[in-house]
């Protein structure tokens, strides 16, 4: 490579060497100053030309969103906003940019004008923060489980299970949509598709990694999911990244004690490595924020706010205590809640579970121990029959964000489970082999990838932490 990262030359400048660099012009001010940006950092880097000996018709080409390389000598900076800038002895225009159509001008856009641009929003500084926050989440994850000697498993993204029991799934189909068989029934005949079986996309790679569990002993995924729900609020996706860890010879305990280690890791990890992003992102959210009334604004800024997840010990609490204590709260007595909490048994929306966090525990919550009728076939029964051996993480700001649980190991009673919910056993014919031969108790979580990244980065919509964001009525890039 015949040229450096400017990340290394800001954080490790050596005066008065001779650099070269490449990236794409932010600014061009009074023919003279480049800010110039690679996407190796936040920081841009002041280039000096000397515009009374360059080309003017190269210094017209010089515009905002062109990429250039330049060669000069990296000097201490005189002027004010940056300590060192490049003085070019040689520059070249390697891609033009139409100044008047480029659309990423130097000035402020709207996010939702940015999701139009998706090919280039990440040119922006803050996509670009939030990008490289991602790619360094994707990395601690990955480091976590190597650590913990987990073994990194694919599943398969073509599934004929629907783990969540949920049915919003994406069909795969290559039968012809203009003449599709039928069977004597009159129903589509997916016994002539490619798979000779109905199949989806997955919303969960859960279930084949309990298989590799009960061999391998701790495996985890992390991959790509799909859900057909028709939801266009900010929390909700089409397709996105889950992290799924399954072990075996775990119990609820072992559970919520690996999730807290691991959230914990992760989040320092970006503490410790991505210190300038965050400061940018922390100062851009407070500055958003000043526009809102005061009872909207977050109590704690970015960086605080993931300190307070990373320093506090996780509170427990069962399902039964939280419904107790939601029950008795002001908001909910003062009738302040959207959904009113009146009887065991209610599903907790995301404005109870951040009153939770935020105002009766003031510390990152685990609920466990939930009502079986509104959790999934295969978590555990506990002795009463009434709830199962579920857990979920609610974070401040954002709600829910880890939702696991001990996994029901003993054949009967999962085959019970599964025809009270009216699921064909058929299809889980192989789960089922897993309770019959060398059967374990065995625990596992999933975090959607997208939710953490929101968290870290206090963006407040799930479109804009992930590149191109699949939502109804848009697959544009």
């Amino acid at each position: 490579m015949n040229h450096l990262r400017l990340a290394d030359i800001i954080d490790q400048p050596k005066i008065n060497e001779t650099v070269t660099v490449k990236g794409w012009v932010k600014t061009f001010r009074a023919n003279r100053f480049i800010a110039l940006n690679d996407g190796s950092t936040i920081d841009n880097l002041q280039c000096v030309v000397d515009y009374e000996n360059t080309d003017a018709q190269l210094l017209k080409k010089i515009n905002t969103g062109a990429a250039v390389e330049i060669t000069g000598q990296l000097v201490e900076s005189m002027g004010k906003g940056q300590s060192i800038e490049i003085i070019v002895s040689h520059l070249v225009v390697v891609g033009e940019a139409d100044p008047d159509l480029y659309p990423i001008q130097p000035k402020k856009h709207s996010f939702e004008f940015l999701r139009e641009k998706a090919h280039l929003r990440v040119r922006t500084a803050t996509f670009s923060a939030v990008m490289r926050i991602r790619s360094v989440l994707s990395f601690a994850i990955h480091q976590f489980f190597n650590q913990k000697g987990f073994c990194y498993v694919h599943t398969p993204i073509i599934t004929g299970s629907d783990a969540e029991g949920a049915g919003e799934m994406f069909r795969v189909s290559v039968l012809d949509p203009k003449n599709m068989p039928l069977d004597d029934e009159g129903n589509i005949d997916y016994k002539k598709d490619f798979f000779g079986k109905e199949t989806n996309l997955t919303v969960s790679g859960q279930l084949e990694s309990e298989t590799y569990a009960q061999g391998l002993g701790n495996v985890y995924t992390f991959g790509p999911t799909f859900r057909a729900e028709n939801s266009n609020t900010s929390r909700h996706l089409a397709e996105f990244w889950m992290i799924e860890p399954e072990m075996a010879f775990y119990d609820l305990t072992d559970n919520m004690d690996l999730a807290e280690e691991f959230i914990k890791y992760t989040l320092q990890h970006i503490l410790d490595h991505c210190k300038k992003d965050l400061a940018f992102l922390d100062q851009r959210l407070t500055q958003e924020e000043k526009s809102l009334p005061q009872q909207q604004r977050s109590p704690m800024g970015l960086v605080e706010k993931i300190k307070f997840v990373v320093e506090n010990e996780f509170k427990r609490v069962s399902y039964t205590e939280a419904i107790e204590i939601l029950k008795n709260s002001k908001p909910n007595k003062k009738k302040k809640f959207d959904y009113l909490v009146e009887e065991w048994g209610t599903d907790l929306q995301s404005e109870h579970e951040r009153y939770l966090v935020e105002k009766h525990f003031n510390a990152p919550v685990i609920l466990f121990d939930y009502p079986a009728k509104i959790k999934a076939f295969y978590m555990r029964m506990n002795e009463d029959k009434k709830t199962v051996r579920a857990m979920d993480i609610l974070f401040p700001g954002i709600g829910e964000i880890v939702g696991g649980s001990q996994r029901e190991e003993r054949l009967e009673v999962l085959e019970k489970r599964i025809e009270e919910m009216g699921i064909d056993a058929d299809e889980l014919w192989w789960y089922l082999d897993l309770r019959r031969f060398g059967s374990t108790p065995h625990s596992g979580f999933g975090l959607g990838f997208e939710r953490l990244v929101l968290f870290a980065t206090g963006m407040s919509n799930i479109r804009d932490v992930i590149p191109f964001p699949r939502t109804p009525q848009n697959a544009a890039f």
